[in-house]
């Protein structure tokens, strides 16, 4: 875990040596912007959580690990229409059943703009669930480490930075200091296109399990020592997704403080923010992470002094968020249908269930009327396309589906487009031919 100097900042270049990060004494963090609109906590029932995530089921996971997690998170819709992400623990996870409602109920009393709020959770028999919020527009994991259309801008990473910051401020001030292995896929993004904090992160895996993931190199050294998380511990936590915000990748702390030691800032920073930001800003926040990461948990700061410290980093605060994320924008991001998303993944095991249940018809059997013109070889030749790519795709042989519905495709004459049947063969083709 690096050198184990007690004072990390005392190895960052003399300009840092002399500065402090300054303490908002004069500012109290208020809870602006806590969701009145949001339902009181509540506890549901188990028939309730499995009809609105279809009977958990597996396309409705959205865990990092999918099914092998030890705590499987999935996405679902009340009755109401509300989102939910319902977080379903392992059945030997939370054996005290009162122990697990009185974490659930005091997690579920936060409420606050910055936060993926707890709505309600389950207790019944040997099942334990929580069920917060759900964010539409995935985690920071996602958009940093794994995106595809553009980059993380700068002046957005610098809000992640200060709404994280605030969400733990928050979450200090109502006495619920402790998170549980804080890190890029507890950050989720809202219709906005705005960071939150995952509320699931404020309860441990299981009364008794790991409050860090197996990983060592971004463990704080405390808690190797100790087996407890402490605030100061998040702090730490807070120290390496700062790193993650610079770098755009996951970096070992150790190494990355050992880049800062070297001044080595260059091989820390993402290439794709060249330009983007001031050599000034940079420092700044390599100051703040290596304070973070600090060996001595006592000299690390705390969330109120981030939050000031990262308040004048930020630009184009007028700019909405999901502008800068590049993402659609509340109502103008229709929710897809189970085919829809489906189609989105050009998933076509999932196209195919969707389809069998709707009662998807391969036209065996069924009269087709036709005008006598289009009796010819030619019209013989893609009806046999039609029938063959039907009975390959419900067999699930993409692949002989994919050549009958491209030959259906270039050689269908335009009167066929009138056939009932053919708006189903068509998007068939279209995600064969995509895929």
């Amino acid at each position: 875990m690096g050198c184990g100097c007690s004072n990390l900042s005392a190895c960052c270049w003399s300009l840092d040596q002399n500065r402090s990060i300054p303490e908002a004494d004069n500012v109290e963090n208020e809870d602006k912007g806590e969701e009145d609109d949001l339902p009181a906590f509540r506890e549901y029932s188990i028939e309730t959580l499995q009809m609105a995530t279809s009977g958990f089921a597996m396309e409705n996971i959205v865990s990092e690990h999918g099914e092998k997690a030890p705590n499987v998170v999935y996405k679902g819709k009340l009755e109401n229409q509300r989102r939910i992400a319902v977080k379903r623990f392992n059945r030997s996870a939370w054996p005290d059943a009162r122990q697990f409602l009185e974490e659930a109920k005091a997690v579920g009393q936060l409420r606050n703009h910055r936060l993926a709020n707890l709505l309600g959770c389950c207790c019944e028999g040997d099942e334990r669930l929580l069920v917060a919020e759900f964010m539409l527009n995935e985690t920071l994991a996602k958009h940093l480490f794994h995106w595809e259309a553009q980059p993380m801008k700068w002046v957005m990473r610098l809000r992640v930075a200060l709404h994280l910051a605030e969400a733990l401020e928050y979450c200090t001030s109502k006495g619920r200091a402790l998170y549980h292995d804080l890190n890029a896929y507890r950050i989720v993004f809202d219709d906005e296109g705005n960071p939150r904090l995952s509320c699931f992160g404020l309860m441990k895996n299981s009364r008794d399990g790991k409050s860090y993931s197996t990983n060592l190199a971004f463990t704080p050294p405390e808690y190797l020592r100790t087996g407890r998380v402490t605030p100061e511990s998040v702090m730490y936590s807070f120290g390496t997704l700062l790193l993650d915000l610079l770098s755009g990748k996951h970096i070992p702390p150790s190494h990355a403080l050992d880049l800062i030691r070297d001044r080595n800032i260059q091989m820390l920073t993402d290439s794709c923010l060249e330009g983007q930001f001031s050599n000034d800003d940079g420092t700044e926040l390599v100051r703040l992470a290596s304070r973070c990461l600090q060996y001595e948990p006592r000299e690390r700061p705390n969330p109120k002094s981030l939050v000031t410290a990262l308040i004048p980093l930020q630009r184009d605060t007028e700019v909405p968020s999901h502008e800068l994320m590049g993402i659609l924008h509340g109502t103008d991001a229709v929710p897809l249908s189970p085919l829809g998303e489906a189609c989105l993944r050009m998933d076509l095991t999932a196209i195919h269930d969707v389809l069998e249940k709707l009662g998807y018809k391969d036209d065996e059997g069924a009269a087709t009327e036709l005008s006598f013109q289009m009796w010819t070889n030619q019209m013989q030749e893609t009806l046999t396309s039609k029938k063959k790519g039907d009975v390959a795709f419900r067999h699930k042989d993409f692949r002989a589906a994919l050549e009958c519905y491209t030959q259906l495709l270039n050689s269908c004459p335009s009167s066929l487009m009138l056939e009932p049947w053919f708006p189903q063969r068509f998007m068939l083709g279209v995600v064969c031919l995509t895929s």
